[in-house]
């Protein structure tokens, strides 16, 4: 495996490039059970499938992605994605984490970097997600990172087989809970 390439240092974690070396791993947290159902999904993703879109997303300048490396042994634990609007300057946010680094905290610190990544560097006005309703610990750790309720499409996700809400969130460059890490790598 190759080392990260560190972009973005936090507390505990850093957003680094994706690796190419890394796409077996990223594919089997994208079809972890529990991602599936985070997602809304009801099936795996074939590994042709995943290959190829890696190949037609690293060339899309629209489609920003980070991989989440935990600083303290520089591994891998996720991916947040940005899927930028350059028009109206705003972006999607997504999000994975491998199974094993679940409920460490680390969905709120990543969320917050990508945040501050968005905002401080790249300039935009706004990123925005969807969430499942009942996926409680999503919405506090994407709250805790500075996003706010803007929104609900109803009955537009499954949840265990059933019908859910979906709930809008989006954050603002003022919503950002900082300190920034942007502004500290810049000395300011």
């Amino acid at each position: 495996m190759s080392e990260p390439h560190i972009l973005l240092t936090g507390e505990a974690l850093a957003l680094a490039m994706p690796r190419q070396d890394m796409l077996p791993k990223y594919h089997a947290w994208e079809n972890d059970t529990r991602t599936i159902l985070g997602y809304g999904n009801q099936w795996a993703q074939a590994w042709e499938v995943r290959a190829a879109g890696y190949e037609r997303q690293r060339g899309n300048a629209h489609f920003q992605q980070f991989e989440v490396v935990r600083l303290e042994d520089e591994t891998a634990v996720g991916m947040t994605i940005l899927e930028v609007n350059t028009f109206v300057r705003t972006a999607e946010f997504v999000i994975v984490l491998a199974p094993e680094a679940r409920g460490k905290g680390y969905a709120a610190e990543a969320s917050r970097l990508t945040l501050d990544w968005a905002f401080h560097l790249a300039a935009l006005r706004m990123v925005w997600l969807k969430v499942l309703e009942p996926n409680g610990a999503g919405i506090a750790a994407y709250e805790k990172a500075g996003f706010r309720p803007s929104g609900r499409l109803r009955q537009s996700g499954y949840w265990l087989g059933q019908p859910v809400d979906e709930l809008l969130m989006d954050a603002l460059p003022e919503d950002f809970p900082g300190p920034s890490a942007v502004t500290a790598s810049l000395g300011g």
